[in-house]
């Protein structure tokens, strides 16, 4: 095992397992995009083994050190390094509307906001994989019932097949966080275009969910629902008990409603 020398910055901690590493890039399929992103690279321990792949592979990295890094120590990554914040950068400059895959050890701090921002570019993304908190990863691949299951986990798997793929211990990043990570893959469906008005189902699942305990009946009152349609039985449910599918067909019911 390889160790790499890198300070925290943006919430990361830094890599310092070549094998999981490696485990990490092996995570794509590399099936129907010829392009990858690598967010938040820092010393290259992941991007290394992504060189090695029959792909483009690009990094973006928001600090200047690592950036500095990089450049002298891959010569594959020229031209390829995007020095910018993937969440305020127009990542179509880079790719012109090609599809791509997103691979990266994430900032725990922005992990979230990486997911949305993925979903808002899901028709240019077939596969995106990596590692987060754990409790983030489980939360985004959980299935309906349980207390994790929530916002991320319904819009992710809305247009993904979502896979928890491993764990990883505290001890083999610099400096270690609190808490162990793990490593999901995400496959989007072939078919991911939905029978509803997508910008509706992202407000009833919010909606929804920020009212967890209670019932869909009171949850969802500010929609202004008709009396009739709220005497469905699927409105005597909390959002929890709801699959992803029944969170699509709700939607499909709230459209004709006239919401």
């Amino acid at each position: 095992m390889e160790k790499v020398t890198a300070k925290k910055h943006l919430g990361q901690h830094f890599l310092k397992d070549e094998g999981i590493a490696q485990a990490i890039a092996d995570t794509l399929n590399f099936e129907g995009y010829s392009d990858i992103l690598e967010i938040g690279p820092g010393m290259g321990v992941l991007t290394k083994y992504l060189l090695d792949k029959p792909t483009t592979t690009y990094v973006i990295e928001i600090d200047t050190e690592s950036v500095k890094y990089l450049e002298n120590n891959y010569p594959k990554l020229h031209g390829k390094i995007i020095s910018k914040d993937f969440l305020k950068y127009n990542i179509n400059e880079v790719f012109e509307g090609r599809p791509f895959a997103i691979i990266g050890n994430f900032p725990y701090n922005i992990s979230t906001q990486i997911v949305f921002k993925m979903l808002e570019l899901r028709h240019q993304i077939p596969e995106f994989s990596g590692m987060f908190q754990k409790e983030v990863a489980e939360r985004i691949c959980e299935k309906k019932g349980t207390k994790a299951y929530g916002i991320l986990s319904v819009l992710v798997q809305a247009f993904y097949d979502a896979e928890y793929l491993f764990t990883v211990s505290e001890t083999v990043f610099i400096p270690p966080p609190k808490v162990k990570s793990g490593v999901l893959r995400l496959r989007r469906k072939a078919n991911f275009t939905l029978p509803c008005s997508e910008k509706l189902l992202f407000t009833v699942v919010k909606t929804a969910f920020q009212q967890r305990r209670k019932t869909l009946r009171n949850s969802l009152k500010t929609l202004n629902l008709s009396d009739n349609l709220r005497e469905d039985t699927i409105f005597d449910l909390r959002p929890e008990q709801l699959s992803v599918e029944q969170f699509i067909g709700l939607t499909q019911k709230i459209e004709a409603d006239g919401v």
